[in-house]
């Protein structure tokens, strides 16, 4: 049976625009659909800034996915010539048992990455802007770096469609089905489209269009924040002010970046924990003062210069986390012919251009070589494997 396409992708944002990147400049028919406009900010692809880290604490399997992620940023940006990437170098701060400090050590020391342990006045000493406690270290890579969503999305775009991909915007699936005699229909508000595969890419939006995922997922809204620095800027460039996570007390992470955009761009920071469940389509989008306190008063003994300076502006976006917060990347439990990329669980983006090799792989050749068994669709609720 002859279908209109090789290959539709629902969703491109992200995973989706370079899965539709990777895929038509294999010679695939391609279509890719977003429900809102190209690289949008009512999603997770946006707010500016994205940290790129190698020695990679949430597990030394993600190291190998993480260095051929560097030569496709790399690569992309020669591809599109846009600098999606920028490396400044960038530490984790917390005690020397802390599980970001202790597990970027051995992810560091498994793969024999490059790498630097500093005391308290060590850091001090480098990073002006920092203001550790007696008791905390630094684990330090010059490889980090910071990559930029928008930029990264519109690129990845852009060399699609120069490669053959039809895209159309504003026009969400609304469902999917395979088909008898093989391949699948996806439907439309504009009507319908068949093709041999489908990558599903749906962000906050996967619990629609996957309902029966084993993995269930968890939607939540996560601000982030700039702030003018007392001071102003200078201290914070990109020569002296690396791309940071910093442990709190509970367990939770609190992560900032340089001051990429000038001296009226401000200083983003944010917290990786503490989301409230949301519903994408009616999302809270206003940063409300009581956040910006709370932001203020965790950085007061910790990047001082921040908390006493003016709060610019803020941001709203959504996380979609799995239980386990590893990725959800292979096909569909009981279709082959269906590809999912979901469950990024707030820390995918650095990771886009390799899954979206990784998507291409599985839509094309129905394999990959990249070790993705950990993000296997048909895992327990739990993260085991069946």
């Amino acid at each position: 049976m002859s279908h209109s396409y090789d290959v539709i992708v629902i969703g491109l944002g992200g995973m989706g625009s370079a899965a539709a990147c990777h895929i038509a400049a294999r010679g695939q028919r391609v279509l890719g659909l977003e429900r809102f406009g190209p690289a949008h900010s009512l999603g997770a692809s946006h707010g500016g800034s994205r940290i790129y880290r190698q020695s990679y604490a949430e597990g030394p399997e993600y190291v190998p996915l993480l260095l051929r992620a560097r030569e496709l940023w790399d690569r992309l940006g020669v591809d599109a010539d846009t600098e999606v990437f920028t490396q400044t170098g960038g530490i984790v701060v917390g005690h020397a048992d802390s599980p970001m400090v202790a597990g970027s050590l051995h992810s560091a020391r498994e793969w024999g990455l490059a790498h630097e342990l500093l005391d308290a006045a060590e850091i001090r000493s480098r990073f002006s802007t920092f203001s550790p406690a007696d008791d905390d270290i630094a684990f330090y890579e010059r490889q980090a770096g910071v990559v930029r969503p928008e930029l990264t999305v519109a690129a990845h775009l852009r060399l699609a469609e120069r490669r053959g991909a039809e895209l159309r915007f504003n026009e969400p699936a609304t469902r999917w089905e395979a088909l008898p005699g093989g391949g699948v229909r996806v439907i439309t508000g504009g009507g319908t489209a068949t093709a041999d595969r489908l990558v599903i890419a749906p962000g906050a939006w996967a619990h629609r269009l996957l309902p029966d995922l084993s993995v269930p997922l968890r939607v939540e809204r996560r601000a982030t924040y700039w702030f003018s620095p007392k001071g102003g800027v200078a201290p914070f460039g990109i020569s002296h002010h690396p791309v940071y996570v910093w442990e709190t007390s509970g367990g939770g992470e609190m992560y900032g970046f340089p001051a990429l955009d000038g001296a009226d761009g401000g200083v983003k920071v944010g917290f990786h924990y503490g989301g409230a469940a949301a519903d994408p389509d009616h999302l809270d989008r206003e940063v409300h003062p009581a956040e910006v306190e709370e932001m203020q008063v965790f950085l007061r003994s910790r990047i001082p210069a921040l908390a006493a300076g003016r709060f610019l502006r803020g941001t709203v976006c959504t996380y979609t986390l799995t239980p386990d917060e590893h990725f959800v990347v292979s096909s569909h439990p009981e279709l082959s012919q269906v590809i999912v990329a979901c469950g990024f669980s707030g820390h995918g983006f650095k990771f886009v251009p390799v899954i979206g090799e990784i998507l291409a792989d599985l839509a094309i050749d129905g394999t990959t070589h990249h070790p993705i068994s950990l993000f296997d669709a048909s895992r327990s609720p739990t993260g085991a494997q069946p």
